[in-house]
């Protein structure tokens, strides 16, 4: 092969692998970071102790409950009352029953909707769940802490619709994708990377391309996942708060941008050492200078007698 073909197909396929390393990240994270339940509650937890989330969740109990009351009475409330219940609705949103509804909410729903994804079998039908079992939970963790009339909070078993039919159908072939693209993403991006380099007519300036490379990878990930929380953020629904679900998106996207920053100190880790080798493993060795023999004197004159 020429020698300028080689260089061109060497620089190629570093390029590709240094493309695909942080979309094989994105699709690593997609398939193991949300996908899995247990990850997922614990990357949430916390979130029930965050002002903004609890916030939102205590507007959102006060309107359900006033809007139960509106549709009892035939009539809307007055505006003492709505105060209370937002008032009791905040008080709730600070109890262990709150963290333990919290996560128990969370499993729930998180089970139904990754079961839905991974069976090919619930094409063209909704996503939904039973919130029977969390109200149960609650309303024990409420007797427990001897909270008058916990017991009589009633529990029905409604399914709540999580997702429609058709965003179900889109959702799991984009699933299915993600999940054939976190197993060969990143073989590819390896095999490239090693066949570029070994094409290459300067290998340790390959390497130290294909580390820096990685590194702007790793950056431009990191730079992705900013500009996705802006745009998931200003494209809620006006009534979604916003700085709650910042607060959600920053908690789900931790392990990514971790992984991301992790990819740029392993790109700029390799590409140092590379340049380093190339720099200094091939200095010339001083000769040794070996001794001159030592000439020969020239012979002394002899005396003849007279």
């Amino acid at each position: 092969m020429l020698p300028r073909l080689r260089g061109v197909l060497s620089a190629v396929l570093l390029a590709l692998a240094c493309l695909l390393a942080p979309c094989a990240t994105l699709a690593g994270w997609a398939v193991h970071g949300p996908a899995d339940t247990d990850r997922y509650v614990a990357a949430v937890a916390p979130l029930a102790d965050d002002p903004d989330v609890r916030e939102a969740v205590a507007d959102t109990l006060g309107d359900g409950f006033t809007g139960l009351v509106d549709e009892v009475t035939a009539g809307p409330v007055s505006g003492s009352v709505r105060l209370f219940v937002r008032d009791a609705a905040r008080s709730f949103t600070r109890t262990e029953a709150f963290r333990e509804g919290w996560d128990a909410a969370n499993r729930t729903v998180h089970a139904a909707v990754l079961r839905a994804l991974r069976d090919d079998g619930a094409a063209g039908r909704p996503v939904t769940v039973d919130l029977a079992p969390v109200t149960e939970r609650v309303r024990d963790r409420l007797a427990e802490d001897h909270v008058p009339f916990a017991r009589r909070i009633p529990v029905r078993h409604t399914a709540v619709t999580v997702f429609p039919a058709h965003e179900t159908d889109r959702l799991r072939k984009g699933y299915h994708v993600l999940d054939v693209a976190a197993v060969w993403l990143p073989l590819a991006a390896v095999v490239f990377a090693l066949t570029g380099i070994a094409l290459a007519a300067r290998r340790r300036r390959a390497v130290t391309a294909a580390g820096i490379g990685t590194a702007l990878g790793g950056a431009l990930l990191a730079l992705t996942v900013v500009v996705g929380r802006r745009l998931t953020v200003a494209g809620l629904p006006g009534p979604v708060d916003g700085p709650a679900a910042g607060a959600v998106y920053d908690a789900l996207t931790e392990t990514l941008r971790t992984a991301s920053w992790l990819l740029v100190a392993l790109g700029l880790t390799v590409a140092l050492a590379s340049w380093l080798t190339d720099r200094y493993g091939h200095r010339p060795h001083r000769r040794s200078r070996a001794p001159r023999a030592a000439e020969p004197s020239p012979p002394r004159p002899t005396r003849t007698g007279l």
